[in-house]
């Protein structure tokens, strides 16, 4: 039960990052599971974990985590389409 709620957390963090930014997830579900899960690595490496814990997962670092990994993930996305245009 608790694999399937750091899931969930994973995926709803994924999907406030995107919804912040603007921006779609690659990969839609998975994707968004995905960039919460890898978000809440990354904001915690950076930030620590502090804040609201829910399934393991400090809420505050991974949001600020996946916000970091959506916008990096888009940059990149929008520079390998202009490359293709060209």
């Amino acid at each position: 039960m608790g694999f399937l709620l750091y899931l969930i957390v994973g995926g709803i963090i994924g999907w406030l990052a995107g919804l912040i930014l603007g921006k779609d997830v690659p990969g839609g579900i998975i994707g968004n599971i995905i960039a919460g899960i890898i978000g809440a690595w990354i904001g915690g490496a950076l930030f620590g974990n502090w804040g609201p814990t829910m399934a393991g997962i400090a809420i505050v670092p991974a949001l600020i985590g996946a916000i970091i990994l959506v916008l990096v993930l888009s940059l990149i996305m929008g520079a390998m389409a202009r490359g293709r245009k060209s």
